[in-house]
């Protein structure tokens, strides 16, 4: 699947997430992505150890990471790629809205701490004035 593909498939679960106007033209117009703070973005190139990571995450699963979240939690320090996969047939799966502004989107976790622990799989987020963060 070519990346143009995914990135359409990524704007549009940036508007279901209701993501700030400028950061989805940021990543629209200028392959820019946003990582979230309690709902506070920032654009990745501004912290470069992050955007390696994304672009190696990229490379390694042929996905396009459209979104990240950041979070301190007892195991650890961790960034969430959401991320959009080469598999269209997966695509229906890769964000559930769960009503009252949650949803369950499809990630790679970054575990900065414990690499091991490191993984794809599901997580909990939450939509608030434009921008996203990681909840229980």
């Amino acid at each position: 699947m070519k990346r143009q593909s995914k990135k359409t498939k990524a704007i549009e679960l940036m508007k279901k997430l209701d993501i700030y106007k400028p950061y989805i033209d940021g990543f629209k117009e200028q392959d820019k992505v946003c990582f979230f703070e309690m709902f506070g973005g920032y654009w990745v190139y501004q912290e470069p150890e992050i955007e390696k990571k994304m672009k190696e995450i990229e490379k390694e699963y042929n996905c396009v990471v459209y979104a990240i979240t950041h979070e301190f939690t007892e195991f650890g320090e961790l960034y969430d790629f959401l991320i959009v996969t080469d598999y269209p047939e997966e695509h229906d799966a890769l964000l559930y809205d769960q009503g009252n502004r949650n949803y369950i989107a499809f990630a790679y976790v970054w575990n900065k701490d414990d690499e091991d622990c490191s993984e794809l799989g599901s997580i909990g987020i939450k939509s608030f004035g434009g921008g996203i963060r990681r909840v229980a």
